[in-house]
């Protein structure tokens, strides 16, 4: 039987889309792995030892969460996409760029997480990697159009306004205490661990249209 709710190019849609997004779902997880093999073991035998790598630690479990929150919400973005245009791949390999870099500061953070360059450097990617998915947002949406599933979903995307604001605060108060720059990378986190919902809403089935039946009429009398 054929699915109402699907159309005859759902098929090539889904390949279209299913490349770019499992291209993706393949950086990211090199990301993840990146910052898993940087982790180091405590040196000693004691919690003394722990307690020295715990800032190493922390840092790691805010990036595992800032990328696994990327890899979340870029998964519902693609399954509302129908159209993949050039733009639209370069806006995603933009996107990928900065999220490739996390690794590397999560190693400098976890190394040197009392002075402000860092944690600077850190809010600067993360500003520029919500930009980066604000600015794929926005080529999908000039690729389908302003009446597309993704334009409808997104609105006026206040919770990514607000989450840019928040990180380019970080970038300038990691100045007066890291500390303080820290706390606003991790609220954002926490804003957006609940995954974004907007784009799983996924219409009903279509309810076929029947046109009532003519009422034959009684046969005449012989």
């Amino acid at each position: 039987m054929t699915d109402p709710t699907t159309g005859p190019d759902d098929g090539w849609i889904e390949k279209e889309t299913g490349r770019l997004e499992a291209f993706s779902d393949g950086v990211m997880a090199v990301i993840i792995t990146i910052m898993a093999l940087e982790l180091k073991a405590p040196v000693g035998h004691d919690f003394a030892a722990l307690h020295q790598r715990l800032p190493a630690l922390l840092i790691y479990a805010l990036s595992f969460t800032f990328i696994a929150i990327y890899w979340n919400n870029h998964h519902h973005l693609l399954r509302a996409t129908r159209r993949v245009s050039g733009s639209v791949m370069w806006a995603n390999l933009h996107l990928l760029f900065w999220l490739s870099l996390i690794p590397v500061l999560t190693e400098w953070i976890g190394t040197d997480y009392q002075h402000p360059a860092p944690a600077a450097v850190y809010s600067l990617v993360a500003l520029a990697s919500g930009s980066a998915y604000s600015l794929l947002v926005a080529a999908i949406v000039r690729t389908e159009g302003r009446t597309s599933k993704v334009a409808a979903a997104i609105g006026s995307d206040r919770k990514g306004r607000l989450s840019l604001v928040l990180y380019a605060a970080s970038i300038g108060l990691a100045f007066v205490s890291p500390w303080i720059s820290y706390g606003l990378l991790a609220t954002v986190a926490v804003m957006w661990f609940i995954p974004d919902r907007r784009l799983d809403r996924r219409p009903g089935p279509a309810v076929p249209q029947w046109e009532p039946r003519q009422a034959s009429e009684p046969p005449s009398a012989m």
